[in-house]
Formats: structure tokens, sequence, C-alpha cells
């Protein structure tokens, strides 16, 4: 793929790079990220946590803490941005980290976020936006994106019907997004994935936490820790220099289509958690998908992927479902209903995995989709969606009647809009 810009134009390799390392910690419970977080700080006095606290956050505020091993170094207030907290950590973030790197050369730093911000987002303003013209990448090293899962909470979280708003935790007044949204996007970006602690169920209830993380992210390295007996010297070998991020990999939505790994195609259950895969060239008929969206997701913990309709053939429609909620959105064009003049501005990645798996009538249209679950049964799974591709007599009778079918979804894709949107109808809660 070629390089952003914005990116630094020296290459380096790990063992040539001087800069700075950063490790990224997420979690949507702060106890064990914290935990986490002091267990580094215990084994490298030297290393810099940055953390901002929300706590005061309806009072306008954001609380920016500095600290080692051996104590605070700031206690900062930082006044709230626009009304939203991600505004604000982005213009605080970025120049605190440069600005850390630059009074403490050769420390390691360590970010930790806030319960509600999403790694994904934190990347995106390391790769895009710029301090004193430049990017921070230029002074330090983003080394890893580490996720904590509580095991105590973290099936009851994934489940979670709640909304950020409705917790009075949201990020700013228009923050709509579901708790189980978040913990999922904090599960699936991350390079590593630590699940602290035991389940109150159980050794088996954990177990079954730690097969559930493996099918969500089998791209990620995964750890457990036992909250009561921690090594730090341990923990901190397999959490920082693991130079595990990879800037280019696209987000979850984007990976099947770039040809990564979207998913395990593993059916039968271990510990009762079982991963199906779907794939498919037929397209969908949108009638008889739309009757089965509930059932397909029914005992399903997450979903996500891409897809075609037969009534809107020129569309990559993203589905991802979390929390008893699909939302279903416009991931742009198939290449195939693109000029070829165009597609020079299409990513490579995008452009070699359709070349790789082009079919002479289909183009690059296919249906892909992942659903991950305890006590799902794949095979019924598998016939339902197969009943909803249109048979040899509909594929027949061509594309122009199939835009002509009725089509519940008429209008839910815009592709001047091609970010994944929650459409009405289509969210449920």
């Amino acid at each position: 793929m070629p390089s952003s810009p914005q990116a630094p134009t020296r290459a380096m390799t790990p063992d040539a790079d001087t800069r700075p390392s950063l490790t990224v910690l997420s979690g949507f419970w702060p106890a064990a990220t914290f935990a986490v977080a002091r267990a580094l700080l215990a084994a490298d006095t030297s290393l810099l946590l940055v953390r901002h606290d929300l706590t005061a956050i309806r009072d306008g505020v954001v609380r920016r803490v500095v600290r080692t091993g051996t104590g605070i170094v700031e206690d900062e207030q930082v006044a709230l941005r626009h009304g939203c907290a991600s505004c604000t950590l982005r213009e605080d973030v970025l120049p605190t980290l440069v600005r850390l790197t630059r009074s403490h050369p050769g420390r390691d730093l360590v970010l930790m976020l806030p319960e509600v911000v999403e790694p994904e987002a934190v990347a995106a303003a390391c790769a895009h936006c710029l301090v004193d013209g430049a990017p921070i990448t230029d002074l330090l090293r983003v080394d890893s994106y580490v996720t904590v899962l509580d095991a105590e909470h973290l099936l009851d979280g994934l489940a979670s019907t709640d909304d950020l708003a409705t917790l009075g935790i949201q990020a700013a007044d228009d923050d709509h997004r579901a708790l189980a949204d978040v913990v999922v996007r904090q599960i699936e970006y991350a390079d590593t994935l630590v699940l602290w602690g035991q389940s109150r169920e159980g050794a088996f209830d954990t177990s079954r936490m730690a097969v559930l993380l493996q099918r969500m992210a089998p791209w990620a390295t995964h750890l457990r820790v036992d909250g009561d007996l921690i090594d730090a010297d341990a923990l901190t070998r397999q959490l920082r220099h693991t130079h595990r991020h990879r800037p280019e990999t696209p987000g979850v939505l984007a990976r099947g289509l770039q040809g990564y790994t979207l998913g395990a195609h593993q059916p039968e259950p271990d510990c009762g958690v079982v991963s199906a895969v779907f794939r498919a060239r037929r397209p969908f008929h949108p009638q008889r998908l739309h009757e089965v969206l509930e059932e397909v997701n029914t005992e399903v913990i997450r979903s996500r992927g891409h897809l075609w309709l037969a009534s809107q053939p020129d569309t990559v429609i993203a589905w991802e479902f979390a929390g008893g909620g699909l939302a279903m959105g416009s991931l742009g064009h198939w290449l195939v209903s693109l000029p070829e003049a165009h597609w020079e501005h299409i990513d490579d990645q995008r452009r070699l995995a359709a070349a790789l798996d082009w079919d002479p009538y289909y183009g690059d249209r296919h249906q892909h989709l992942v659903f991950i679950g305890l006590d799902t049964d794949p095979v019924h799974l598998h016939r339902t969606l197969s009943s909803c591709l249109l048979t040899d007599t509909e594929l027949a009778d061509g594309e122009e009647t199939w835009r002509t079918y009725d089509d519940p979804f008429a209008g839910c894709f815009p592709l001047a809009a091609a970010e994944l949107t929650e459409s009405e109808g289509v969210r449920r809660t």
C-alpha cells in the first residue's frame, strides 16, 4: 500500500528505531485497565503513564494526570472543547505526548484511554493529525494497542442493550453509541487482548470468555492474567516493545474487502462458543433477507461483515451486530460497478484482494458475514441465509429486474455517504 504523505520519510528496522515507544491501553472497565498500567509502571519506574479522567466531564473539564512508578508528574484540568470529550482528547493527547517526548527524552510512554474512547479513533488521530507541522510518529513509535477485558464483567458488557447516554457516560451530547458497540470495537481493533481476572461463575466461564475473545479477534495476541497474582516483569515483556501494531491494517468493517481475515470458521462449539463464516457469490433478495434479520442474530453476541443486495447491486453494504442491535450502512461501490478510470483512486490492497477473487459474472461482489455466539447452530444459520439468496430463476431475470424488487432497505444506503450509519427500521435495541 502507498504510504501516507504525512508518514515519516525515513525507513527503520525495529532494532535501529531509537524513537520512544508508545503503548496504548483501552478497556471499558477502568479498574482492570489501570491495574495493568500499574503493573507496567512497577516494572519500569521511568515509564510515563498519561491518563485522562472524565469524572468531571459534566462540569466541562477533563483531568489529565501524568505519572511514573514513583509518583505524579502532572495533574491538570483541561477545558472541554466543543462539548465533546473525544475532541478534547484528540486536541490534548497528541500535544501532550509530543511535549513529554521532548521534555523526557528516551523515556517510553503508556497512554490509558477513558473507558468510552475507541482505540481506532486515537489511531486515526495519530496517523492524520499534525503537531507543530509534523506527525507524532516522527518523535515516537506506536508499538501496540492493548485492550484489557475484565473477566467478571465481559459477557454482561457484550450482551448489554444499554447505550452510553442512558448510563450517563456518553462522550458528547450527540454520542448515541451502545455500550456493547464500544466494547466490541475496543476488542476488534486491539493488537493485544488481556483477559483480566476470573469470572464470578468459575474457571469454565473464564475459559469460555477466553475462547470468545479468540473468536472475536483471531488476529490479536491473547493473554490471560490472574488479577490476584501478577508478575509485572513478565507482563511487561508481553505488552511492551512487541512491534505488533500495523497502522496499514484497516478497521474491522473494511478488513474483508481488503483481503484480511474477517473471522475464523470454527462451527464446532468450544466451551459453547461457535464462530460461523457465511460466504456466497449470489446476491440476497432484499425482502427475504429483511424477514430473517432477527432470526439470524438470535443467540449471537457479535456478527459483522459485508453483503450485496440484488436490488442495490452497486453498493457494498456493511453489517454489524452487537448488544441486541443491528446496524447496516454503505461502504461505497463495488469495483465492478465503477468505470476502470476510477479504480486508481481505490486503495491498492482493495484492488489486489478484488483481483484475486474476481468472478467473470459477479466481479468482486460477494457475501462475507461472520457470526460469533454461544450455542449458535451454524447449520441452521447457513440454511437460513442461503434461503435468502436469489434462486436460479431469479438470477436468470437479470440485474434490471432485480432493481425493481420491493426493497425494505430502499434509501438506507446512499452511496454519497460511505460511512456506516444506523438506518431507521434496521437498528433495533
